[in-house]
């Protein structure tokens, strides 16, 4: 454990904020640590009622690449910390249909992780979407997707393989394997 003896916001967003801190470590040492504070975001595996899982190919600027990806989306900012499990299964409906027009018959919490707990506190809530038709898309103007429809066999193997990046799509997905192996 470390003291913190004072944080300043080097800059913040509607999405997420970036701040300083300043610590002292148990050997009376002081440092400077960046912080980037997240609200959390949803990870959806959704399965569509023919056993399909429905990934989304995401062109992702940072990266320059087209990532495959489940659909997910951020938690509106300024939540406490204890009220987010509690929105996230609304904000998990909420990215299905608008990213792949998606309605699903049960929605499932699965488990939650820290993304990147070296640099960040954003907490992922992972949800399993069964019984998952599919509409009309409600994307951002910004966002260049595709959606795919693959066999969960095949989805599974892509997570595992390495095809699927973007590491939360992949491990919601292996979390999701029991259920996705069901005849």
């Amino acid at each position: 454990m470390h003291d913190r003896l004072g944080s300043r916001y080097l800059w913040q967003s509607r999405w997420y904020n970036l701040r300083q801190d300043h610590l002292r470590a148990a050997d009376g040492q002081e440092y400077t640590y960046t912080v980037v504070e997240h609200p959390g975001a949803v990870w959806v595996v959704p399965v569509t009622t023919g056993g399909e899982v429905v990934l989304i190919r995401n062109y992702r600027h940072p990266v320059g690449d087209w990532c495959y990806e489940v659909p997910a989306g951020g938690l509106p900012p300024g939540l406490d910390p204890s009220a987010r499990l509690g929105q996230s299964e609304e904000v998990a409906r909420r990215e299905l249909l608008e990213e792949v027009g998606g309605t699903a018959s049960d929605v499932r919490f699965v488990g939650q992780f820290y993304t990147s707990n070296g640099i960040s506190d954003e907490v992922a809530y992972v949800y399993l979407a069964t019984g998952v038709e599919l509409g009309a898309s409600q994307r951002e103007p910004t966002e260049l997707m595709e959606v795919h429809l693959v066999p969960a066999d095949e989805a599974l193997r892509m997570a595992r393989e390495g095809e699927i990046s973007d590491g939360p799509s992949a491990l919601a997905l292996l979390w999701c394997e029991a259920v996705l192996n069901l005849p």
